[in-house]
């Protein structure tokens, strides 16, 4: 069977690479860039072998790449320690007294963290993780809200060679409980609540819930952030501010392995179990060092600010691991985007002096919706990179991001990775790539991508089919924590011999990738098989269009039938006449064969705590189906029922 996908979207802009930033760039040319990936592919082991030596090693690898498909251990034979790569080896030098971390609460306090004055704290904690029993190889969950002290945590589970597994704090108790069970976690970390929106999240009553059923857990540790009064459990709670002053601020790191395990890190599956991806040492900190440092283009004068959750894998590696193993000074902020204004988030930028801004194209969307006058009202001369993460980008929210906020002079960086593949695995390189909107372009130095069909032979220019990577990488899953045969088969079964990413993809006669959402929101329309990010992005360049989705359900005649679910922006009514226009747009977009059935309007579509909207929800919905399988990652409950109750008669 050679099932491909029909590949819809038509974009023709190519923006090339500003001159002066070139000048400045660590990659400044497509000719550098080719030689460096030519490289990569045709001799990995010199090439990676190179780049592992940027970082310190306490014993140098042996074997750069052992194989035993579909596993891969990389620097086989090193020893290191993440922590100590992310911090002590800044403080010989001129780092020592930078700032690592600039914090605002959402409140308006800030604090300022500097590599010598992190290093301090993460040897404190981890001197309080050993007096606790934690040891190497133990895990420790921490639910927190985005204070420094979760990247404290972090680190110093790192320093001793225990492993994390971060749960967002937004997670309900059963959620929290089924996560720290499933990695038999003997310690949480936890604060007393957060703040998002005005509100105090409550955090240590839900892990208080969650215990009641975790025999694993000995001791949780909590940090004041709110002062609310909470329950503290004789011999099990401890308050951070108190264990904290019992231990010095001398813990030397452990050296670990380069395949230890560093973290798990939970993702939805379509089933109702949640998978605990496992990330190792070595391979990670390589791959994420090296993306930070090139994507970004990173000099030693910027000051970066990605807006993902740590929670989530973008935080790990792009606020914690990769920007501190590189020295960077990184912003971190706690609160909502809109609190107490849409504004917020551009008034930090000018307060901070920010250079390089990372968010996700949910965010870029709701920023539209609520208006230019928000930027506008901001310095933002500061920026000079822009990048987004976290689901395709369509061409007019890259427009707008590029035009509002970059003041059409910041190149964009369209990343595409995911928690399994731990670093950045397709991007420009801003330095060296013509961009276009709504492509993640090249691959990174090591990435051999490929689109393919559902036989693995090789797709077409510009034809839609399933994205693949076809030989290991450096931060790639080693496996699914305690179910590796669930590894096997979600990731190399489906198309043998290759990692199959979930993703639909294109790669246009250029060589750049467009990637066109998860294949299993591939729709079968009267014999075309189409991908819903791209009809989705042709509702979005409607004017009045903020946000869609779009989904299928069962239809005798066409096999499937599409629902549109479309949020306005402010000012323009929801009326059947706006559906008629936005139905015969995408006709004239795309063709009339792509013109959607249903159009349903929603103030808000439901979405994952980290901006994703969750089409499996919306599909459910459409067709008048119970919701199954997996919820916890839903932001807001209540969107489904409303949804429900504004369910049409058609």
């Amino acid at each position: 069977m050679t099932v491909s996908i029909e590949s819809l979207l038509k974009e023709t802009r190519v923006f090339p690479p500003d001159e002066e930033f070139s000048t400045h760039a660590h990659i400044r040319s497509m000719e550098q860039y080719q030689a460096l990936y030519d490289k990569s592919i045709q001799d990995p082991e010199a090439f990676w072998t190179e780049m592992a030596q940027a970082l310190h090693w306490f014993a140098p690898p042996r074997d750069i790449l052992v194989e035993d498909p579909p596993h891969a251990r990389w620097f086989v034979g090193g020893t290191t320690n993440l922590a100590y790569n992310c911090l002590d080896r800044h403080l010989p030098t001129l780092r020592r007294n930078k700032a690592a971390i600039l914090w605002e609460g959402e409140p308006g306090e800030t604090r300022i963290l500097t590599y010598h004055q992190l290093h301090r704290e993460v040897c404190r904690f981890a001197n309080v993780l050993r007096k606790l029993g934690v040891r190497a190889g133990d895990r420790v969950a921490i639910y927190m809200g985005m204070v420094p002290e979760i990247a404290v945590a972090m680190l110093a589970c790192a320093r001793i060679g225990a492993v994390h597994t971060v749960i967002f704090g937004g997670f309900a108790a059963e959620a929290v409980r089924d996560r720290i069970n499933d990695a038999k976690a003997s310690l949480v970390v936890t604060c007393d609540g957060a703040f998002r929106r005005g509100q105090v999240i409550p955090l240590k009553p839900v892990v208080d819930a969650a215990l009641g059923q975790c025999p694993t857990v000995r001791h949780t540790v909590v940090f004041r952030r709110t002062g609310d009064r909470i329950n503290m459990e004789p011999g099990r709670d401890h308050y951070w501010h108190e264990v904290i002053e019992a231990v010095t601020a001398s813990a030397p790191p452990l050296p670990v392995e380069a395949e230890h395990p560093l973290f798990i890190l939970y993702t939805s599956g379509t089933t109702g179990k949640p998978k605990g991806v496992v990330h190792t040492t070595g391979g990670y900190m390589v791959s994420t060092y090296l993306t930070t440092k090139y994507v970004f283009d990173l000099r030693e004068t910027d000051t970066y600010f990605c807006t993902a959750d740590v929670g989530w894998i973008t935080g790990h590696s792009y606020v914690v691991y990769g920007p501190l193993s590189n020295g960077a000074t990184v912003v971190m902020y706690e609160g909502a985007p809109n609190f107490p204004d849409a504004g917020r988030l551009w008034q930090l930028c000018e307060r901070h002096g920010v250079t390089i801004f990372y968010t996700a194209p949910t965010a870029i969307r709701a920023f539209m919706r609520w208006g230019e006058q928000w930027p506008m009202k901001a310095d933002l001369s500061s920026l000079r990179l822009l990048g987004t993460v976290g689901e395709p980008i369509n061409p007019e929210a890259w427009m707008w991001y590029q035009r509002v906020i970059g003041n059409a002079r910041c190149p964009v960086v369209d990343t595409w990775w995911q928690t399994e593949t731990g670093a950045i695995m397709i991007s420009p390189l801003p330095g060296a790539t013509p961009t276009k909107p709504g492509s993640a372009t090249l691959p990174f130095f090591g990435i051999e991508a490929e689109v393919v069909r559902k036989d693995g032979t090789r797709c077409e220019d510009n034809e839609g089919g399933f994205l693949v990577i076809k030989r290991p990488w450096p931060s790639m899953l080693r496996t699914i924590f305690g179910d590796d045969e669930r590894f096997k088969k979600q990731y190399f079964a489906d198309i043998p011999g290759v990692y199959f990413t979930g993703d639909g993809a294109r790669r246009d006669e250029d060589g750049y990738f467009w990637l066109m959402g998860r294949v299993d929101d591939v729709l079968n329309v009267s014999g075309h098989r189409l991908g819903t990010a791209e009809i989705e992005s042709a509702l979005v360049s409607h004017r009045t269009v903020a946000e869609a989705a779009v989904v299928g359900r069962p239809d005798e005649l066409k096999g499937q039938s599409l629902v549109a679910f479309v949020t306005l922006r402010p000012g323009n009514p929801a009326t059947p006449a706006a559906k008629h226009e936005l139905a015969e747009h995408v006709a004239a977009e795309i063709g009339r064969f792509a013109r959607p059935d249903v159009i349903r309007f929603t103030d808000v579509l439901p979405k994952t705590r980290s901006g994703k909207i969750m089409r499996r929800l919306l599909k459910e919905i459409a067709g008048g189906s119970e919701t199954k399988g997996d919820v916890t990652t839903l932001e807001d409950l209540s969107v489904l029922a409303a949804l429900r109750a504004s369910q049409e008669e058609e």
